[in-house]
């Protein structure tokens, strides 16, 4: 039987850091804690300058190039750049991954047909830093992986993680319950090692005052890989909970209560690694993981049946919750101007229902994927 425990309790905002949407070409970058903008037109050229003297610029170039070698090869030789460059395809589009290493200088470089429909359109984006400064490629790789060449990439691994692990072959998995539904082969392994790289960039910012922002873009991070890779087991989830019938208040909330009772059920097991995070893709296939895992993989089964949800997180308690923008009574949590009300992903309570334990509100934090 479930318990009854209440607690109404009213958490406060929590800032986060803005990501970058640019609404002339339709590219989002979501750059680590840290980077601020110091130069360009703020249309089609960007430059930040981040932690450990690190660099990221960011330019658009239309109707200058008619091919992305052709791009290269002049920025290369302007640069008298050193590295080589190695040509793949993102989401379907054309893309090439350059080293680089000129003058004093070491990174990484990415660039990315935008197929737009009258002059040929290139992202060109540089991340780079001193070269006699060490641990400086994690930082590089991260930033460049924030890139979402167009708006639908905000839900698609990212770049580096595509060229780095491509995603293999289609197969089939069957889900609690007997749901037949399908995975890519490889996307278990390649989410765990985005969590891991994320979580290592995370301790840089230790006794910071960006320790709070570098967690928030963690959690987005993840949850922005994550998403294609579980698309099909997490639509299959929410179609036998009853998504096309959540339209009412009422079915909402029968629908939440549905998907938290599946993720409760879950065997209690941490990732293996330094984050003990368990990656989604053998969350939702296996029915097992810790909070985090939870709570964020709930937040993505209320997103399709089109229920806002985010995520708690807390250091102090070593534990998290998860979201929902819903009426009806339990406890609530006021982040980013939404009073969401709380549900425990760990625990055999209902929606709304935790523990007195983990209730001081100065310990939590809270993460949205809006």
């Amino acid at each position: 039987m479930k318990r009854c425990l209440l607690l109404l309790l009213f958490l406060p905002f929590f800032a986060y850091s803005e990501a970058l949407f640019s609404s002339t070409w339709g590219f989002y970058i979501d750059l680590p804690a840290g980077y601020e903008y110091v130069d360009g037109n703020a249309r089609d050229r960007f430059s930040f300058s981040g932690p450990a003297g690190v660099m990221f610029d960011l330019v658009v170039y239309s109707g200058a190039y008619g091919s992305i070698n052709e791009l290269l090869a002049d920025v290369n030789g302007k640069l008298e750049n050193r590295g080589n460059s190695d040509s793949f395809k993102y989401n379907d589009k054309d893309a090439a991954i350059t080293v680089l290493d000129f003058r004093n200088y070491r990174g990484w470089a990415l660039c990315f047909d935008l197929k737009t429909q009258c002059k040929k359109t290139f992202l060109f984006a540089l991340a780079y830093g001193p070269a006699d400064t060490a641990d400086l490629d994690l930082m590089h790789i991260s930033a460049l992986d924030s890139i979402c060449p167009t708006i639908e990439e905000r839900f698609y691994p990212g770049p580096i993680m595509e060229y780095s692990y491509p995603r293999g072959k289609t197969q089939a998995v069957t889900l609690s319950g007997g749901i037949k539904t399908n995975i890519r082969e490889n996307d278990a392994e390649a989410s765990q090692v985005l969590i891991e790289r994320e979580y290592t960039i995370c301790t840089y910012y230790i006794n910071t005052s960006l320790l709070q922002e570098a967690w928030q873009r963690y959690y987005r991070f993840i949850y922005r890989d994550s998403w294609d890779r579980i698309l099909n087991p997490v639509s299959a989830l929410a179609v036998n909970m009853g998504s096309s019938r959540a339209n009412t208040l009422e079915a909402k909330r029968v629908f939440t209560q549905k998907a938290l009772d599946h993720v409760q059920s879950f065997i209690y097991e941490r990732g293996s690694g330094k984050s003990d995070f368990l990656n989604l893709v053998t969350t939702v296939v296996h029915g097992r993981g810790d909070c985090d895992s939870r709570a964020m993989l709930w937040a993505i089964i209320l997103a399709q049946a089109n229920i806002r949800a985010g995520m708690m997180v807390s250091t102090h308690y070593s534990h998290a919750m998860g979201l929902v923008d819903i009426e009806g009574a339990g406890a609530r949590f006021e982040s980013h101007g939404t009073n969401w009300l709380v549900a425990e992903t760990t625990d055999d309570v209902d929606l709304g229902l935790i523990e007195q334990g983990v209730s001081d509100p100065k310990h939590w934090l809270g993460i949205t994927f809006d």
